[in-house]
């Protein structure tokens, strides 16, 4: 009874858990597990879970893993990415990597989904690791990170690590149908107008694509669309090969679509709530994209019916909200993020745009418009700061010339606060969706 107990409990807050010689069969009512621990105690296991054709899986805790024919299997981890027949110095240090905190994103491994795969032969270890978010450019230092922790934990083995990324789709939009091709939508939104929103989008579409992420861009302010200035493609117009279907404009390295290319930048766009809404559905929907790994979509600022459609009809797989630290934009700030969740959109966090006024003159650094209101938000919550950003004229000049700052100084201090909270978005949606695909179901433990 313990045994389970505990590895449900475990289970539940992230953590491991290890069952011996554990032997899993299905009926057709409902599945058993018995365990054999070494005191030669038994219990039995009834989990609630329907039955997959009679096969013997792991069922509930190991997510439907499938045992050898024999059904018995040794030394086996209740968790995702664990596996069996791998000895104790293996085990250790595959336990290990899984507890590793991440530093470019703050997310342990274990709760981002990362897979990790350990070889051990005698004290030679190799040890892989596969995040599920954009990595790239840092991937050498956090593969460093972890040798120096392995080694030092482990000091008679010898450790090599090597860190890649793959990008999966997110499963977090409930019911309704992924755009093809997309493998996740990320919408960065605010309550009101004038926060930076769409220079954060711009920035932060940028900073996935440095670290090896297929990008889009989709421009969904109708009345003040922003994106084909800063990325440089005003004047340029999108073309369409079938006469029904645009092929988006390409702008350092992201494929971009806007109202802006449509019409001429100063025509004013006087249309209802219907009409935004299905040329919201057009751009979207009729837009070439190909194969992308996130489409970052800048809101229109609000929380009107143009913000609950586009909730509710698009598969998003995550929301970043944008305020400034005073209190007037906050109040508009919350009512965008209760938005978001009264339609279950997973909150990634928020980003305190203009946290700091730094002096061009002599680098000053002052909060001018009042300090910590961003975090207090995140706080209240429940939700992370993804980065507090300053307001720099550097940032607004390399907008307005068409080359957002991640490009225009791309090793510069500014640029990376920008990689930083690309980097901690993406690795909170891995985590939601890692999450979302190991939740425990009820577990009744008896003794036999």
């Amino acid at each position: 009874m313990y045994l389970f107990r505990e590895a449900a409990k475990n289970l539940e807050h992230g953590k491991s858990a290890l069952v011996w010689e554990c032997t899993v069969w299905t009926r057709r009512e409902s599945n058993y597990a018995i365990v054999n621990r070494h005191i030669g105690r038994i219990v039995k296991c009834h989990l609630r879970l329907p039955v997959k054709n009679g096969r013997r899986l792991i069922v509930c805790l190991t997510k439907g893993r499938r045992l050898p024919q024999s059904g018995t299997i040794n030394s086996f981890f209740l968790y995702r990415g664990f596996e069996a027949g791998m000895n104790d110095l293996a085990l250790s240090i595959q336990h290990a990597v899984h507890e590793f905190v991440e530093p470019c994103s703050g997310v342990a491994l274990s709760d981002s989904g990362a897979r990790v795969t350990v070889e051990a032969v005698q004290n030679d270890v190799t040890v892989e690791v596969v995040v599920l978010y954009p990595l790239q450019q840092a991937a050498d230092s956090v593969a460093v990170a972890l040798t120096q922790m392995l080694n030092t934990r482990f000091d008679a083995a010898k450790v090599n690590v090597t860190v890649t990324q793959h990008i999966e789709s997110s499963t977090l939009h409930g019911n309704l149908k992924p755009i093809q091709g997309i493998k996740n939508i990320l919408v960065v939104a605010s309550g009101k107008g004038g926060v930076g929103k769409s220079t954060t989008a711009a920035n932060l579409a940028l900073a996935l694509a440095q670290d090896g992420a297929a990008v889009g861009l989709l421009d969904a302010d109708i009345y003040g669309p922003s994106q084909a200035r800063m990325m440089g493609l005003s004047g340029q117009r999108p073309t369409t090969r079938d006469g029904k279907t645009f092929e988006p404009l390409e702008a350092h390295g992201l494929k971009v679509m806007s109202i802006g290319l449509l019409v001429d930048e100063e025509q004013p766009m006087v249309w209802r709530g219907p009409m935004v809404t299905q040329a919201l559905t057009q751009l979207l929907n009729d837009c070439r994209w190909g194969a992308l790994d996130y489409l970052v979509v800048d809101m229109p600022p609000g929380t009107g019916d143009i913000q609950l459609t586009l909730s509710q009809r698009v598969p998003i797989s995550g929301a970043i909200i944008v305020t400034t630290p005073q209190d007037i934009a906050l109040l508009d700030a919350r009512k965008g993020l209760k938005m978001f969740q009264k339609v279950d959109v997973p909150v990634l966090g928020i980003v305190e745009n203009m946290s700091t006024h730094i002096c061009s003159h002599c680098g000053h650094e002052e909060h001018i418009f009042g300090a910590g209101g961003g975090a207090r938000m995140a706080e209240q919550y429940h939700v992370d700061l993804l980065a507090s950003l300053p307001l720099d004229i550097h940032i607004r000049e390399q907008a307005d010339g068409g080359t957002p700052t991640v490009i225009a100084d791309r090793t510069g201090t500014l640029a990376q606060h920008y990689l930083s909270m690309a980097r901690r978005a993406s690795a909170r949606l891995a985590r939601h969706t890692a999450q979302a695909a190991t939740s425990i179901p009820d577990i009744i433990v008896e003794d036999t």
